[in-house]
């Protein structure tokens, strides 16, 4: 495998990129400006997207101590370093790398969710303290010894793994090598690890009271995981109303906009005091027209508006509220896109929780047809 950087200039993290990322991750341009001027503290950030960025090296991502998702994948790193500050991390993608070694991770003991796929990593190993872990993908890597996999039964929680596209797939006894030892494993390689096995062993009995014993035994699981799939879902939704409505998950939206209604507030502040003065400035130049002590040559058209004290106040009473209707448009445009970008992201989750429980009926069909094959063979025999 050649090395992509190579051909493609590598860069690093520096301040420059991270601030420009923080930026990025705010929900339209303006506002991200907003925030740019004013500045975002890099502690209160807790997602950060690192990725297609051409990266050789981790570094610089001490002051992020509260991120809790760090996307980091499509570069070109070589190691997995610099991480240590980050204790709070749950998901963590360093898929599509240059990683030879599992390494550096010793810190993040409250990780949920790592992916590794598409590396060079030939050995699944130091991970101990990731006591937490729940999702692991290595796949696309150059894993051949299935023994090694073993090491992940000290996972406890470990309830999905991916190793599709490692050598170590083409071996006939893999999938149920796999549910052997990790027998607590609910999804191997994007597939029911029930789906891997308990087909095979039903339809190779020979005693056909345990067959049937087996096929009850997998119509129950059909309907606990429709069960199990329907309410995962439901949470998912709940989690993504609360994050709608939570601070710490849109603390640099709500921050942008709290910048944007004290910057208007400031505008319209300076545009009074600006409207005092310029009055003040123009009764004291009307007085000393009026008394000839004005020396200075004035346009004629200026000049007509110094007839009286209610000519020039209208005047610049009338500039005022024009600048004051600008600010006024300005502002109700931001907020129209602003609500608009909102109603979006609703309608998208609408839709993508219909989509998703389709999925999941189509699916849970799927597998009651063919367990319903099995039993009318079963009959046949």
């Amino acid at each position: 495998m050649s090395r992509l950087y190579d051909t493609i200039e590598p860069n690093v993290i520096d301040e420059k990129m991270l601030q420009k990322a923080v930026e990025e991750q705010g929900p339209q341009e303006e506002l991200g400006q907003l925030a740019k001027r004013e500045g975002i503290d890099f502690k209160d950030v807790t997602q950060l997207q690192l990725d297609f960025r051409n990266i050789l090296k981790i570094d610089n991502l001490w002051q992020f101590v509260n991120l809790t998702k760090l996307q980091l994948d499509n570069n070109i790193i070589e190691k997995i370093e610099a991480l240590d500050s980050l204790v709070h991390l749950i998901w963590l993608d360093l898929s599509f790398n240059n990683i030879e070694i599992i390494e550096g991770l010793e810190a993040l003991v409250k990780l949920q969710d790592l992916s590794l796929y598409n590396n060079r990593i030939s050995k699944i190993e130091n991970l101990d303290t990731l006591q937490e872990l729940q999702v692991f993908s290595i796949g696309n890597n150059n894993l051949t010894t299935l023994e090694n996999v073993v090491y992940l039964r000290k996972f406890k929680k470990l309830r999905t793994l991916n190793l599709t596209g490692n050598p170590l797939c083409e071996n006939e006894q893999y999938s149920m090598f796999i549910a052997a030892h990790l027998p607590d494993l609910v999804y191997l390689d994007f597939k029911l690890v029930d789906e891997n096995t308990l087909l095979d062993v039903v339809q190779n009995m020979s005693n056909l009271e345990i067959a049937e014993s087996k096929l009850v035994k997998y119509n129950e699981d059909i309907s606990q995981l429709s069960d199990t799939l329907m309410t995962l879902e439901m949470q998912t939704v709940d989690q993504l109303e609360v994050r709608g409505r939570s601070f710490d998950r849109l603390n640099a939206t709500v921050l942008c906009f709290l910048i944007f209604f004290h910057t208007m507030a400031q505008c319209r502040d300076l545009e009074n005091h600006h409207h005092e003065k310029l009055l003040e400035i123009a009764i004291n130049t009307l007085e000393k027209i009026i008394k000839s002590e004005f020396d200075d040559e004035l346009p004629d058209a200026v000049r007509l508006l110094f007839v009286d004290k209610d000519t020039i106040v209208n005047a610049v009473n009338a500039s005022h509220d024009v600048h004051l209707l600008k600010i006024d448009n300005r502002e109700d445009d931001i907020v129209t896109k602003a609500n608009s970008w909102a109603s979006s992201v609703h309608k998208n989750e609408i839709s993508r929780n219909r989509n998703r429980v389709r999925e999941i009926n189509q699916y849970i069909d799927q597998l009651q047809e063919e367990l319903d094959n099995m039993e009318g063979l079963e009959q046949m025999e």
